[in-house]
């Protein structure tokens, strides 16, 4: 019999195509094709045994990984032929790839130079990993049911997408179960982008009308784009203006996916966005970026008083993500996030860095350490807060 508390080492056998243990045969066999890559769904009249769906960076389950899911015995699923298969297109178009410069560190050199003397001269060293180490296990916790957690902000460029990146980011590097990240902003968002994706094919919208309860995890990630350390994501739109998505579509794919992944990161359109206001409602935990700006601070400021109205819940579980958007700010960086603490909110601040400030696709070890830093300290918080919410 299933254990309904213990469900992501399943799910991660699912993914690699091998039967549970004790088991003579697996469940829901995936069949032999891959939606991500034809035209047309496979066929589900005849399915093949599983296979071993080639993954980056996937990490087996530790000695703590639980062993089965409440799903382990349903019947073999027989996925939903869609109306239509969209094509897969770029998600930067041929005719501006090239205009991309080539990636910059996030710190001048003199800085990490100096930020590595300091560090042998001193024993700040072994105080900083055991710091590591205690945030990793924060975020490492296991999960009975998945945890959602929205990223949000008040108007753009407040560094909303980014922030998501670096969580979801964050979550697959240090977690074994499956890391989901959805993109909400179907108008141009930039998610894929962020995340380095290449192509997109499949999108939320898209995803609502095939999603089915009966779908193991191997044929659910077939319409998700692959990222690295098992991770996942689902597209907003296919870069298009005028792509829509409505609150019912949405509510759709996140109640049929949550069951499949530890944590999902959702980056939703700026407030006060219909889709928005559900995601942040039905999240466990909030995230709201705000540039550290004078009007940054401002209206930010003024939505958590705001909230301050809202159920207890609503404000003690929203993470103020404060982001450096130059080397020197315009204002008081630290007395400004005391000011929004006053409110009942948690403030992590995240340091100028010249790799997120050039944009393009995020690649962690450009990353200046104290952004590192910062980034595993802000997931593992808005991680503790969404533990904390049913």
């Amino acid at each position: 019999m299933p254990n309904a508390d213990n469900w992501q080492g399943d799910v991660l056998r699912d993914l690699r195509g091998t039967p549970p243990p004790q088991r003579a045969q697996s469940h829901g066999a995936a069949h032999g094709h891959h939606p991500a890559q034809e035209q047309q769904p496979p066929p589900q009249a005849q399915r093949q045994p599983p296979q071993e769906q080639p993954r980056t960076g996937a990490r087996a389950p530790g000695p703590n990984s639980p062993a089965s899911s409440p799903t382990a015995a349903a019947p073999p699923a027989r996925t939903r032929r869609p109306a239509r298969s969209p094509d897969s297109r770029p998600v930067v178009d041929s005719a501006l790839s090239g205009t991309a410069r080539r990636p910059r560190q996030g710190e001048p050199a003199a800085a990490r130079v100096s930020r590595a003397i300091r560090r042998i001269v001193s024993s700040s060293a072994a105080r900083e990993v055991a710091e590591i180490t205690r945030t990793a296990e924060r975020i490492q916790q296991p999960v009975t049911t998945g945890r959602q957690i929205a990223v949000t902000s008040i108007r753009g460029g407040a560094g909303k997408t980014t922030v998501a990146a670096l969580l979801g980011t964050a979550y697959a590097h240090y977690r074994q179960d499956p890391v989901l990240l959805v993109e909400a902003d179907p108008a141009l968002g930039s998610l894929p982008l962020r995340l380095g994706a290449e192509t997109l094919r499949w999108t939320t919208a898209d995803l609502a009308d095939i999603v089915e309860p009966q779908m193991s995890l191997l044929d659910v990630t077939g319409y998700l784009v692959q990222l690295p350390d098992n991770a996942w994501l689902l597209p907003g739109s296919q870069g298009r203006i005028g792509a829509m998505l409505d609150t019912a579509a949405y509510e759709r794919v996140m109640v049929a996916l949550r069951r499949y992944f530890g944590v999902t990161v959702v980056d939703c359109e700026t407030l006060p966005a219909e889709v928005a206001r559900v995601a942040l409602s039905a999240a466990q935990a909030r995230v709201l970026a705000a540039p550290a700006t004078l009007d940054g601070i401002t209206s930010t400021y003024a939505v958590l008083q705001w909230m301050q109205g809202l159920p207890r819940h609503m404000i003690a579980g929203t993470v103020v993500a404060l982001t450096s958007t130059t080397s020197r700010p315009g204002i008081d960086v630290e007395d400004a996030a005391e000011k929004l603490r006053s409110t009942g909110a948690t403030v992590h601040v995240l340091p100028h860095d010249r790799h997120l400030a050039a944009g393009g696709a995020l690649r962690t070890e450009l990353l200046a350490r104290p952004t590192r830093l910062a980034a595993t300290k802000l997931a593992a918080e808005v991680f503790q807060l969404s533990q904390k919410r049913r």
